[in-house]
């Protein structure tokens, strides 16, 4: 009858143990969860912010190439 309070007790504390490490896994997904959202945010916004830059230097570059072309062009015309 010994042994068997003493496995109880046994199983009781192992299961307590299992219990808190359940716990501490919830708590870590929980956690990673919240980093991997965050980080996902952030890189939407580079991202964004890239492809903005990108748009308004690629706008910039053919207003400028247009102009140039505009000015060889009359350039030639007045000569």
């Amino acid at each position: 009858m010994v042994v068997m309070a003493r496995e109880r007790r046994t199983d009781e504390r192992i299961d307590e143990a299992f219990d808190r490490v359940d716990a501490d896994i919830r708590e870590l997904r929980v956690e990673m969860r919240q980093g991997f959202d965050r980080m996902q945010r952030e890189m939407t916004a580079r991202f964004d912010a890239v492809q903005r830059n990108m748009t308004t230097w690629a706008i910039a570059l053919f207003s400028a190439t247009v102009t140039l072309n505009a000015a060889v062009i009359a350039a030639i015309s007045l000569t």
